[in-house]
């Protein structure tokens, strides 16, 4: 097939440098298509296990992840700025180091029925820099994406009462250390905890990873990236003293912590204007829960990469991109606000009362919160499943395409 021609790609997030690596962009499996998951698993942390315990510190559930639950790939949980790197690297080593811009901000997009042309700005100074000229544009320039806003001037982030607080703290490992731990819920308070570092130079340490998550219906919207208070949110977990972990001392040991509101946007009916189209979060941003956020822009870029590379005609594969992909990234969207992989806490502490249970039997089976679990997976697309289909899919592909890589 005739190449599209030259594409802009907007954005250097994930979404923006996965598809600026090849023209073939799930979260690992698709970045293990791009020979990125020796880096990645270097980097990170395997995880094996994903855990869901009550705030009293009681297990309520658990499952194995990756390939402990015969996945073709591994789970890794990596800082977000190592996985950055690691493909911002890759980006500029295979399409060669000129065709990577630094200090461009969009300030929006024109088109005629030959091209389009970019506006940007340098962030350093504010002057304005030359258009980018080109026959197509993939936005991929994330939650406050300019080019959306072109499209969409009268919209509004969703904020519904939670805000959060991040930090990471070195100590050694919390159970087996791979293990992925939601506790609490949303209702209560809640806490994500997950490793995202072995140290080469601290044994037996690791890089530990937290999110507390707090809601209320009167609740002001917190700031981005701006550090956090202790006492905006610690009082709420001062209690949660387990065997096996103290979370309000992990807490304490994060060097810095930073706020930031939970907020998203409603699906969108259209995301393809002519010779421009939206990825990742600039189309879908969605709660940051269950991982999909990366996720899903790097499916989003894959099934973009295929159809660009397909097809001569770029403006019918953005068309074709969106019909694909716009109606389920929507379903998770609604899906992260109403039922979250950690349903499963909420739903608990609803039939136990949120006190402590002798028996979870007495109130719910395992066989039904699995169901719970299951269930989430099957939306966000990362069924076991799913991932052998696509496995297989993608080799018939490349198959059919005289096995281009």
């Amino acid at each position: 097939m005739n190449p599209p021609g030259k594409i802009a790609v907007v954005g250097g997030g994930i979404a923006g440098l996965a598809l600026g690596i090849t023209l073939l962009p799930h979260a690992m499996h698709e970045l293990s298509e791009l020979g990125l998951e020796a880096v990645l698993r270097s980097a990170g942390v395997e995880t094996d296990t994903s855990a869901f315990f009550n705030r009293f510190g009681q297990l309520i559930y658990q499952e194995p992840r990756g390939l402990a639950a015969g996945y073709p790939e591994p789970e890794v949980a990596i800082h977000r700025g190592k996985l950055h790197m690691a493909l911002l690297a890759a980006a500029r080593e295979r399409l060669g180091a000129d065709r990577v811009h630094t200090d461009y901000q969009c300030v929006g997009v024109s088109q005629t029925d030959d091209g389009a042309r970019v506006a940007f700005r340098s962030m350093a100074t504010g002057e304005m820099r030359e258009p980018v000229d080109a026959d197509l544009v993939v936005a991929c320039d994330g939650v406050n994406s300019a080019i959306r806003r072109q499209y969409y001037p009268d919209e509004k982030l969703a904020f519904t009462g939670i805000n959060t607080w991040r930090g990471v703290t070195w100590r050694r490992p919390i159970l087996n250390g791979r293990t992925y731990m939601r506790i609490g819920s949303i209702r209560t308070g809640k806490i994500v905890i997950y490793p995202i570092e072995n140290s080469a130079d601290r044994p037996g340490m690791q890089l530990v990873n937290w999110v507390v998550e707090l809601s209320g219906p009167d609740s002001a919207m917190n700031a981005w990236n701006k550090p956090g208070r202790l006492e905006d949110f610690l009082p709420t977990l001062s209690g949660w003293v387990f065997d096996w972990l103290d979370v309000p001392e992990l807490i304490r040991g994060a060097e810095q912590i930073f706020e930031y509101p939970m907020v998203d946007k409603d699906p969108i009916e259209r995301w393809t204007f002519g010779r421009v189209t939206l990825a990742g979060d600039a189309a879908h941003p969605m709660y940051p829960r269950g991982s999909n956020g990366s996720a899903q822009a790097l499916i989003d870029v894959r099934v973009l990469a295929d159809l660009l590379a397909a097809d001569g005609d770029g403006v019918a594969a953005l068309r074709e991109y969106e019909r694909i992909r716009s109606p389920a990234t929507a379903q998770v969207v609604r899906t992260n606000r109403t039922t979250p992989p950690d349903y499963i806490n909420i739903k608990v502490e609803e039939l136990t009362g949120d006190r402590p249970f002798e028996r979870l039997e007495d109130f719910i089976s395992q066989e039904e919160l699995k169901k719970v679990a299951d269930d989430y997976r099957n939306i966000a697309g990362f069924a076991l499943a799913d991932r052998a289909a696509a496995g297989k899919a993608r080799v018939n592909l490349e198959a059919a395409d005289g096995g281009r890589p």
